[in-house]
């Protein structure tokens, strides 16, 4: 988990490269559902919940910067598991994770480092600081460790 002196970038970089450290065994997947808490995750939708999450909070932070109100998340996808979720992992399922989720990493560390550091801890409008913004999106690393290692 992050500190407060570290770098909000780095924290997301770092998480983006856990889940896919993870997401590496995923084609391994034996098709059961993993428990977690109230809630179940297989590997696409561990991949799927830090995508949106990424998304999700990315389009809070710009529409913030630009003085725009957000537009508020009404679906409960981490509660929702699809007939997609569901299909086996396969080498080419990661190839694209990896391919999406380091995208995402950059824009994520492209935006974070543009800002100073008076913009990440008082941020325009209404919610977190951009900084605690950061730091929670690093903690997307449930979703992956929510699926865990799978074995050889």
């Amino acid at each position: 988990m992050t500190t407060n002196d570290e770098d909000p970038a780095i924290a997301v970089a770092d998480m983006v490269g856990h889940v896919l450290r993870l997401a590496g065994t995923w084609t391994r997947w034996d098709g059961e559902l993993r428990p977690v808490d109230d809630r179940v995750y297989t590997p696409h939708k561990a991949i799927r919940r830090v995508t949106d999450h990424m998304i999700d909070h990315l389009a809070e932070v710009e529409a913030r910067l630009a003085g725009l109100p957000t537009i508020p998340d009404h679906w409960h996808a981490s509660v929702i598991t699809t007939e997609h979720d569901m299909a086996p992992f396969t080498e080419d399922d990661f190839d694209e994770a990896v391919s999406r989720l380091n995208r995402l990493a950059q824009i994520w560390t492209v935006r974070l480092g543009s800002l100073s550091e008076q913009c990440l801890d008082n941020s325009p409008g209404d919610g977190w600081s951009i900084r605690r913004i950061a730091r929670h999106l690093a903690g997307s690393t449930y979703y992956a460790d929510a699926v865990g290692v799978m074995p050889e």
